[in-house]
């Protein structure tokens, strides 16, 4: 079995992280942007991208996209706030596939939302990949308050 076969199959299996690190790109004038290369492989031919929270794109595997969608079905129909992040979600959806130098297509409404229009910032976040406009990325990810947040997390039970 190959490195990179072994490597995928690990990820699948939950035994690491799927996705971690962070990467400019530059976006095209025809919305397309480069994957990369370490993401490719546990992403596939073919995924979803779609609406994220803090105004980024989340993209997700075949495997996780449907275990995503399982969780948004579960959503009870009769609750407003519910079928409103059904619809953020599902509505805001695509399925992309990578061409042969590794790029996909971000559709326009897609890339309105997430205000991409140049430089772009493609990071790993564990079941997902989030794709961003490089300067609100860098307005977000201050980072400033994290032992604040570490001190809350660890109130609930979650200790590093």
């Amino acid at each position: 079995m190959t490195s990179s076969v072994a490597d995928h199959i690990a990820r699948k299996s939950g035994d690491c992280n799927m996705f971690m690190g962070e990467y400019n790109h530059t976006i095209d004038a025809k919305g397309r942007l480069i994957i990369p290369a370490k993401f490719r492989d546990a992403l596939g031919e073919s995924f979803v991208v779609t609406k994220g929270f803090d105004g980024c794109l989340f993209v997700y595997d075949k495997t996780e996209w449907a275990s995503f969608e399982q969780k948004l079905k579960a959503l009870p129909l009769g609750n407003k706030e519910a079928r409103n992040l059904v619809r953020f979600f599902l509505a805001g959806a695509d399925e992309v596939e990578l061409d042969k130098q590794g790029r996909i297509l971000v559709a326009p409404p897609l890339r309105e939302y997430a205000a991409l229009e140049k430089d772009v910032t493609v990071i790993g976040v564990g079941n997902r990949v989030e794709i961003w406009n490089k300067d609100k990325y860098l307005d977000e990810a201050t980072f400033d308050n994290m032992d604040e947040i570490a001190e809350q997390l660890q109130s609930i039970g979650f200790g590093i």
